[in-house]
């Protein structure tokens, strides 16, 4: 990480081991991703996950509204997953980091941040905004392993503050090289298409 924290997550895993699939919100490989991230969030916070997953429409996790959805597949099976979604036209949101129960501590998660930052500055985002609830302190601890800024008092009781809010800037896209696409590098800002 450099010193003005912009650095990319480094996955701990090789990327060999693991397939990343581009997928949407109806692929039904997303579905036992998404039980299990309800079921913990029901247990942590006692209340019905499902609004809070269902929050944000499906399509704004799909390439027209500025979002993605990857999951790691291993044996083509999903073993975790997550989104962004466009936050501004310059800043993505993180949402839904997700490792499967059966397959937490190899570093998944951070391959996961890691693979949606690379996205996110691919498609021209220049900062990454996220959230993640009082009660999960290892995705506090994901994000400060992974050089986000927390944008809280990291000494305060997280319970007394809700929603813990991150940040990070992405490094600058590396210069086109001959023969891309300008699209390949575009830096422009994301907008998606007005709503209906």
């Amino acid at each position: 990480m450099t010193s003005a924290g912009t650095s990319i997550a480094q996955p701990s895993l090789p990327p060999a081991e693991l397939t990343v699939a581009q997928v949407t919100v109806a692929d039904p490989r997303v579905r036992p991703l998404l039980r299990e991230l309800g079921h913990e969030y029901s247990t942590r916070y006692g209340k019905d996950a499902h609004a809070e997953i269902s929050r944000y429409p499906d399509e704004e996790f799909t390439t027209p509204y500025g979002g993605v959805l990857l999951l790691l597949l291993e044996g083509g099976e999903p073993v975790a997953g997550g989104a962004f979604r466009r936050y501004d036209a310059t800043t993505a949101e993180l949402k839904r980091i997700w490792t499967h129960s059966t397959h937490r501590r190899r570093g998944l998660a951070r391959r996961v941040v890691a693979e949606l930052e690379r996205e996110a500055a691919a498609r021209g985002y220049r900062r990454i905004h996220l959230t993640t609830g009082p009660r999960q302190p290892e995705a506090r601890a994901l994000y400060l392993a992974t050089g986000y800024l927390p944008l809280f008092d990291t000494e305060a009781d997280p319970e007394t503050i809700g929603p813990l809010p991150f940040e990070k800037h992405l490094p600058a896209p590396a210069p086109a090289r001959r023969g891309t696409s300008a699209s390949a590098t575009d830096t422009s800002p994301v907008n998606p298409p007005a709503h209906a």
